[in-house]
């Protein structure tokens, strides 16, 4: 085959979507909304209990709701976004969490907050991996991917933490309402965007028939999942309920693989997952984002509660983080991506935030936000940018444009997964450490004030014990790197089918 006939399709590609680069706008704009939605709502809790009623026994379900829908349905709505066109997926679902937010900015009691939740969850997992995927199928270009995921990754990475600066903006001065309306019309101008530029590939959709057994397995199998981990949270890791749904979880999620096995039109075809390079990622984003949210929650509750810093403060002192991130996925991974082997960016880039997380570790309550946490901050933002950026692009990477959205969806539900797994985990560490602490100072406490002051340091203690684990689960995640991830350049890439990648266009070989 000649040398012209092998570029020919990237050269197609380039050629076919002259506004891939206007469609990457909406599309952050999109991506931007979903991720900050994750932690706006949390700095507008606590006033949205008080004027709702809403009891501390139920508070959790404002969160829960949302994960639960968003985590349970991704799958599937990966899979809606293969089978009805990725542009089609993608303004319905900005279409519907607009209306969702919404319904939840104008809530009058406690269930229609948690239904509005459970809505956003919904139409959050058919926009996300929908998203994802139209970038996957739009930019084909080696060079163009590594820019375009770049800015996906860095606002993947840091919107959570901009949702706590707006959270706190819109909190303190105008009204918890407006962290729920402040959606539409990101929603609004991102949904009329993609209608008018993005032109989606043709032949790309995957018409089999939905595989309603693996919907319902799925769903089923990873809501029990987040929700065994949310109670694991709340009640306790030996809770009957909780080791209840795990083990559902566990049959169900078996029952799926063995599903999907057999099925002729399987919801996740296996050839996804069993691929050793997308195994790797989705395996080591997933640990990643454990320690990531352990971090957030930790730093959020050590800066507002121990050195009593305002929501709006506590916001801005995220920044750091978000510049490091921008900086790791623009300029180092963007950089680099089609010039050295994701694991060469994704190990070293996990193992900087090690050392971010370790220098977290040392935290007291007299400690200097500007030689303890800046510096921390700061390594942390520029290893998860550097590692994030190749591993969204490598997740979709090589896989047939049928099977776009699902991937992406694979990459969503490792996220979310390691999210209420870190949520759980790391609160259940930190909360023993606490208790223990307490129990083994509180008795030299004569004065109220030394009191209070121990169990501070308790507290404190509790974030350091969990941010160490949380250090040890992104060492992991370069180890399972290195040892999974084997892709070299993106312009070299074999994929699973047997296929060379040249450009990061699958270039079909001759047959065997």
């Amino acid at each position: 085959m000649s040398e012209t006939a092998l570029k020919a399709p990237g050269a197609a590609a380039r050629s076919g979507d002259a506004n891939r680069w206007k469609a990457l706008v909406f599309i952050a704009l999109a991506q931007l909304m979903v991720v900050l939605d994750a932690t706006i709502v949390n700095i507008a809790l606590p006033s949205a209990q008080q004027d709702l009623g809403i009891s501390d026994g139920n508070r959790q379900w404002v969160v829960t709701a949302y994960a639960l829908a968003f985590g349970g349905l991704l799958l599937f709505g990966g899979r809606v976004a293969d089978l009805w066109g990725r542009k089609r997926a993608f303004v319905i679902g900005l279409v519907g969490f607009a209306g969702a937010s919404a319904l939840g900015g104008a809530a009058t009691t406690g269930a229609m907050m948690f239904g509005a939740r459970a809505l956003q969850g919904v139409f959050g997992a058919m926009l996300a991996p929908a998203a994802l995927s139209l970038l996957a199928v739009m930019f084909t270009d080696a060079k163009e991917r590594a820019k375009a995921f770049g800015i996906y990754g860095a606002i993947a990475g840091g919107g959570g933490a901009v949702g706590f600066i707006l959270g706190g903006v819109l909190t303190e001065y105008l009204d918890w309402r407006w962290t729920f309306f402040v959606n539409i019309p990101f929603a609004a101008v991102a949904a009329l965007g993609a209608y008018f530029v993005i032109r989606e590939p043709e032949g790309g959709r995957n018409r089999s028939p939905l595989d309603i057994p693996g919907v319902v397995l799925s769903t089923l199998g990873l809501v029990s999942l987040v929700y065994g981990f949310t109670r694991a949270e709340s009640d306790g890791w030996g809770d009957a309920v909780t080791v209840s749904l795990f083990i559902a979880s566990a049959v169900l999620l078996l029952a799926f693989v063995v599903t999907e096995a057999r099925v002729k039109a399987p919801l996740l075809p296996l050839r996804v997952v069993t691929d050793r390079n997308r195994g790797g990622i989705y395996l080591s984003l997933g640990i990643a984002i454990i320690a990531m949210f352990g971090t957030f929650l930790f730093l959020t509750y050590y800066l507002q509660v121990v050195k009593g810093y305002s929501p709006i403060r506590t916001g801005f002192a995220f920044l750091p983080m978000i510049a490091g991130m921008m900086a790791g996925s623009t300029q180092i991974g963007t950089r680099l991506m089609t010039r050295v082997p994701a694991r060469a960016l994704m190990g070293p880039g996990f193992l900087v935030a090690s050392v971010g997380m370790l220098l977290m570790t040392q935290l007291e309550i007299g400690s200097s936000y500007a030689s303890t946490i800046l510096p921390a901050m700061l390594l942390l933002g520029l290893g998860m940018g550097t590692a994030f950026m190749p591993a969204m692009s490598l997740a979709t990477l090589g896989v047939e444009p049928r099977d776009a959205g699902v991937a992406s969806a694979m990459v969503n539900t490792s996220q979310q997964v390691g999210g209420a797994i870190g949520t759980a985990l790391l609160n259940t560490i930190a909360a023993s450490a606490t208790t223990a602490y307490i129990k083994d100072h509180i008795a030299g406490a004569t004065s109220r004030s030394q009191q209070e002051l121990v169990q501070l340091q308790g507290q404190v203690h509790g974030y350091t014990n969990a941010i160490w684990f949380a250090a040890g689960m992104l060492v992991l995640a370069a180890v399972i790197v290195v040892g999974f991830v084997n892709a070299g350049r993106p312009d070299t890439t074999p994929t699973a089918s047997g296929e060379s990648v040249q450009d990061d266009v699958p270039v079909p070989v001759v047959a065997h």
